[in-house]
């Protein structure tokens, strides 16, 4: 590069330095907020439940020991579309970030160059010149700054989304693969009572043909039976149903999926005691606790940038350039040209609207806060709900277990009897439909423990550690980075 040239880009760096060393950042500096959090669960004192905190991030594993439900949470986070649309929020955010990093450095930045030729008379006139403009506002008050420091913690609250997608994800299979298996059980138990029912209705026609007893009792039989034959009916249509919302979950239609599950098996038992962990556990296991304390920082940083709209701008640049009759001339001396301005800017005149800005910032900081606090309050409320309804559902489990048990052996013996003529038709069916009433919330509630269990993992914020500190937009497929390269060429050494 010529001398010339030289010397004023020289320059120019010199007074970019020394404006640059008294830059400062105005607005308030953004600390975590303090927060109250109870000292410990209401309920730790229950031998089934421990304040030692949960290691193993694939809870759904070690507590329920499903190689089905392994696979199917497997396939959901390869497959699930709304997990993969939470990593390209993230992927989103991480060009915002970029956007704001480089709004630090000049943001005009232009090569010019032009060339042209014109004929007055009988004479040709030719003229040649190349250039490089450069304008650069000064971040003297931090303005850029801050919006760097607010798109950083977007970017992080973002990344706490995708991880609370990958929770709620995780919870959902679990509780819906829960589900069918207690459908399928519960369809079982309602048709081995079809069968006792249907011995019945064999017995009070028989005693019916031999004159023993009255229609009245085969009446009553069909009756009872012809309804639990209704109820398998319903019990099979909330099972599709189950199932039709598990296929979503791995991001396939229904159809796809119809041959999941088709053999009936036990439902997943849940283990007898539980880790907790302690309430101060939850700030940074709960992505919705940590994405409203980040959203609560990024919100800070747009503070100091609306209170730098009350201060002068400083803007400086320059240009340094060639022009010549000829393009043999173009990089002579003589044909070198070069400018540098410096300027400022103060809107003196919208002060009050630019006030008015800097306190709606505030205001929506405050509101923030006061939304971090009331997530982190209902967090330990979801705690505490899914504990004291995991404890009772195994309470309950313990009583019907019992109350099953002697239905069943009550049912053995009324039949017995009504078939020697000891107690009336009325009292048998009254056995039989309390039976299935009984079997029915029996299998009930072994679904309950184990989907309430889901709830108790899912309200401390377990599962989302699988990710491993990799970056969401390192799982999204390969296929669909591929799509993305393809389309605008933009993304080669980005997304890999």
């Amino acid at each position: 590069m010529p001398m010339l040239l030289r010397r004023p880009l020289a320059g120019l760096c010199i007074f970019l330095s020394l404006l640059l060393g008294g830059c400062i950042s105005l607005g308030p500096d953004y600390q975590a907020p303090a927060v109250d959090v109870e000292p410990a669960w209401l309920d730790i004192e229950d031998p089934q439940i421990s304040d030692e905190v949960p290691q193993d991030p694939e809870w759904w594993s070690n507590a329920f020991h499903d190689p089905d439900l392994d696979r199917l949470i497997e396939t959901a986070l390869a497959q699930n579309l709304t997990v993969r649309s939470a990593g390209l929020r993230v992927l989103q955010s991480q060009q915002q970030l970029a956007i704001a990093i480089g709004s630090q450095f000049p943001q005009q930045q232009q090569a010019t160059g032009s060339a042209s030729r014109q004929k007055q008379s009988a004479v040709i006139f030719e003229n040649y010149s190349l250039g490089f403009n450069l304008a650069w506002e000064v971040d003297f008050w931090g303005r850029f700054r801050r919006q760097v420091e607010s798109a950083s913690a977007e970017l992080d609250a973002s990344v706490a989304d995708y991880d609370g997608a990958v929770l709620t994800l995780v919870s959902q299979v679990a509780q819906n693969y829960i589900l069918v298996r207690t459908f399928q059980e519960r369809i079982e138990v309602t048709r081995e009572n079809v069968r006792l029912q249907e011995e019945s209705l064999r017995i009070a026609q028989a005693k019916f043909d031999a004159g023993d007893v009255s229609e009245l009792d085969v009446d009553q039989a069909e009756t009872l039976l012809y309804n639990t034959r209704a109820t398998i009916s319903a019990l099979e249509t909330s099972l599709q149903q189950f199932k039709n919302a598990l296929a979503i979950l791995l991001g396939k239609p229904p159809h796809d999926l119809n041959y999941l599950l088709t053999s009936a098996v036990d439902i997943p038992a849940a283990p007898a005691d539980v880790a907790l962990g302690m309430p101060q556990d939850l700030l940074r296991r709960r992505p919705d606790v940590r994405s409203a304390e980040r959203r609560l920082a990024a919100q800070s940083a747009q503070i100091g940038f609306a209170v730098t709209d009350l201060y002068p701008h400083f803007s400086i640049g320059g240009s340094v350039g060639t022009s010549a009759l000829s393009t043999a001339d173009l990089f002579e001396s003589d044909s070198e040209i070069w400018s540098l301005f410096g300027l400022f800017e103060w809107d003196l005149f919208n002060y009050g609207r630019l006030q008015s800005n800097v306190r709606l910032q505030d205001a929506r900081f405050q509101q923030l806060l006061v939304d971090y606090q009331n997530t982190l309050l209902v967090a330990q409320g979801d705690v505490e709900n899914a504990i004291v309804a995991y404890l009772k559902s195994h309470q309950q489990l313990d009583a019907y277990r019992n109350a099953a048990a002697a239905s069943q052996r009550s049912v053995e013996v009324a039949t017995i009897q009504y078939q020697e003529g000891a107690i009336s038709f009325n009292t048998l069916i009254t056995t039989l439909a309390s039976n299935t009433q009984q079997q029915d919330l029996l299998s009930t509630t072994q679904g309950s423990v184990s989907t309430n269990l889901v709830q108790v993992y899912k309200a401390l914020g377990g599962g989302w550690e699988i990710r491993e500190d990799r970056d969401p937009v390192e799982l999204l497929p390969a296929a669909m980075k591929a799509e993305m390269r393809e389309r605008t060429g933009a993304w080669d050494g980005v997304l890999k």
